[in-house]
């Protein structure tokens, strides 16, 4: 079952990337489709009939992959419930985002190659999370940043397209270079990649610190635990630029300018939820470097702030979600910092359906608008696509956070993102009440971003054009039916799988997929927090939405007011805090700038210089006149050898070179 789960998808790329023109558009949708679906069902089997404890550990060996020396690598599937989680989570969202694409890219005369890529994309990132070493690990990482590559370009004819799937490859080039060197410091420490092997050999490690160098890194000779953080660090580099997280982030964004399925299937709800489950996977090792773990707190608060902040002000649809998604992937890496794995995986796993729902929901609304994604050209369309609106209404009050206090009655998000900032609050390291207090003001503007996205998209004037509300139409069912059974997710999501995550059965669920050491009773501890800090994410919900209701239904014209009152702090969002300016001076003009040297003064001057246009340059013009010299003329040759005869001759009698022995 579980080898079906993961090539599937890679048998549905393998026939339409092949002879995707010959079968046809349909055929193409159809096959791609049918086998996700397959494997979907499959996922939700697997997830109900997995095991729980340490002994619940399936390993399927397919194939012998690498020997190299003290190197061997098998590829072979880990199942745990750490990987059904994730099966469940990235099938299930691609059938979705496969029917949902049926309808959505029905005009595009590529529907085949589409199809294609989102079935390799999903091979790539079940290969990720069902990857028993981290060579493996890597096949699925470097997969899905090369499917993603090809999907956001998808419309190579859009220069922007072109630039965001450029820009996307390179910046996560940065975060994989940091990976590629913790999977080498893993190697070099422990002598394997097998996780299982990493795992069983870390705590010994550790208990012989102090004994002596492990590693050297950059000049410095590391012990065990500072062998430990630098290669965690490492590691986590990886995640940042996968994730999106601060200062690795810019690519995201710009990410929208692919096709809408692509962004609910990567962007959302899959492929940047990968560093996520890369941390969670490897928590054995992070667990054992708390300044690492202080260091993902840093970053998953700074990140889920940042995103926030610039989310209030954006103008296209996608981007806000866009903004809101790396925010919410803040929020997770806040809960692996303070040592809460599961509760990271429990936010990722609600966040996939409420998230995905969000995105697909724009697609519809851009579809509804003939292709408009400015919420400043829309407005009043509550009436006219209701099925859209209301789907959309379910995702936001599942991201915003809306249930009861001091219950675990409520939509999706209200649960798991609460859950997150309890875990923050009762952290220990460092960072955590830093974290706190940042997703906690980030509740308040998610909130507010949220609301006043549906406040400007469904209510108020209308404010497209007379030809474009003429043609508003509700999406076909193929394209409303992934809608609903998201939305199911977004609110049931929390309430029924709250246990498993972060109740009484934790210890069942999780214990051999995720690891906690001796000193971590995180999950324990915020049990017990202040009735404060329990509502604190409700209230700052509530007054975001009051915010977004005054601004946007009550007072439209005030938010112009107040950024043309405080244009420095509006830019400065707007802008996204200048980091892609900052970016473009720091590295892509100086690169450029030292590019340009080595052409004119390395290339032009120096090499071309001294070479083609110096050294052989000049022995070119030498053979020129030499071969000129060769003129076929008997009689050119004659008098030539008369002219050596008589130099000779003179040579001789002034040299006395003629004399006999040299006699007197």
């Amino acid at each position: 079952m579980y080898s079906a789960i993961v090539f599937l998808p890679l048998i549905g790329f393998l026939i339409v990337g092949l002879f995707g023109k010959a079968l046809g558009d349909k055929a193409s949708e159809y096959i791609t489709t049918g086998l996700v679906i397959v494997a979907a069902l499959l996922s939700w089997v697997a997830f109900f009939t997995v095991g729980y404890g340490e002994t619940a550990l399936y390993q399927v060996e397919i194939m012998r992959w690498i020997t190299a020396g003290a190197l061997d690598v098998s590829w072979s599937l880990r199942i745990d419930t750490l990987t059904v989680v994730m099966l469940v989570v990235v099938n299930s969202v691609s059938a979705l985002v496969h029917v949902y694409s049926i309808g959505y890219m029905h005009h595009d005369p590529h529907r085949p190659r589409f199809f294609a890529y989102l079935s390799l994309f999903t091979f790539a990132m079940l290969s990720l999370v069902t990857s028993d070493n981290l060579l493996q690990m890597f096949f699925g990482w470097e997969g899905v940043g090369l499917a993603s590559y090809l999907l956001i370009g998808f419309w190579y004819n859009k220069p922007s397209a072109n630039a965001a799937a450029m820009k996307a490859f390179v910046v996560n080039r940065v975060g994989d270079f940091g990976f590629a060197l913790g999977i080498f410091g893993v190697f070099y420490v422990f002598n394997s990649i097998d996780l299982s092997t990493v795992f069983a050999n870390a705590p010994a490690l550790m208990e012989g610190e102090g004994h002596g160098q492990v590693m050297s890194f950059l000049g410095y000779h590391l012990d065990a635990r500072g062998a430990m953080t630098v290669i965690c660090l490492l590691l986590f580099m990886g995640a940042m630029g996968k994730s999106a997280q601060f200062l690795l982030h810019t690519w995201l964004p710009d990410a929208m300018e692919g096709p809408t399925p692509v962004s609910a299937l990567i962007h959302a709800a899959t492929m940047v939820t990968a560093g996520v489950f890369m941390v969670a996977r490897l928590s054995p090792l992070f667990e054992l470097s708390h300044t690492a773990l202080t260091v993902v707190t840093f970053f998953g608060a700074t990140t889920a702030f940042f995103a926030a902040t610039v989310g209030l002000v954006q103008n296209d649809i996608k981007r806000v979600i866009a903004y809101s998604t790396c925010s919410q992937l803040g929020y997770m890496f806040v809960a692996l910092g303070v040592g809460a794995y599961s509760i990271a995986v429990f936010h990722l796993f609600t966040h996939a359906f409420f998230k995905a729902l969000l995105f697909l929901c724009a697609g519809s609304v851009i579809h509804a608008v003939s292709d408009e994604q400015d919420m400043r050209k829309m407005g009043g369309l509550r009436k006219h696509i209701p099925i859209t609106y209301w789907t959309m209404f379910i995702g936001t009050v599942a991201l915003t956070g809306v249930g009861i206090p001091f219950t675990h009655i409520g939509f999706a998000g209200f649960i798991s993102k609460d859950a997150v900032i309890e875990a923050a609050y009762a952290g220990h390291n460092a960072m955590a009440q830093y974290g706190f207090w940042l997703t906690v003001i980030a509740a308040g503007l998610t909130s507010f971003y949220s609301w006043r996205l549906t406040f400007m998209t469904f209510h108020g004037k209308p404010r497209a054009s007379v030809d474009v509300m003429k043609h508003i139409h509700e999406s076909p069912l193929v394209m409303t039916v992934p809608l609903f059974l998201l939305s199911i997710g977004a609110v049931l999501a929390g309430m029924v799988f709250y246990g498993s995550f972060y109740g009484d059965g934790y210890d069942a669920f999780w214990k051999g997929a995720l690891f906690t050491g001796s000193e971590n009773h995180v999950l324990h501890d915020m049990h017990e927090v202040p009735a404060w800090v329990k509502v604190s994410p409700f209230v700052m919900m509530v007054l975001g939405f009051l915010v977004a209701y005054q601004f946007y239904i009550r007072s439209p014209e005030t938010p112009k007011k107040l950024a043309e009152e405080h244009s420095g702090l509006y830019q400065f969002l707007l802008n996204k805090w200048y980091f892609d300016e900052l970016y473009n001076f720091l590295f892509v003009r100086s690169a450029m700038w030292i590019g340009r040297v080595l052409w004119k003064q390395g290339d032009g001057k120096v090499i071309d210089g001294y070479g083609p246009n110096g050294v052989a340059a000049r022995v070119q013009n030498v053979t020129t006149w030499v071969v000129k010299l060769q003129t076929g003329y008997l009689y050119h040759y004659a008098f030539a050898m008369l002219i050596g005869v008589a130099a000779l001759i003179t040579w001789s009698m002034f040299t006395g070179a003629g004399t006999v022995g040299g006699a007197h």
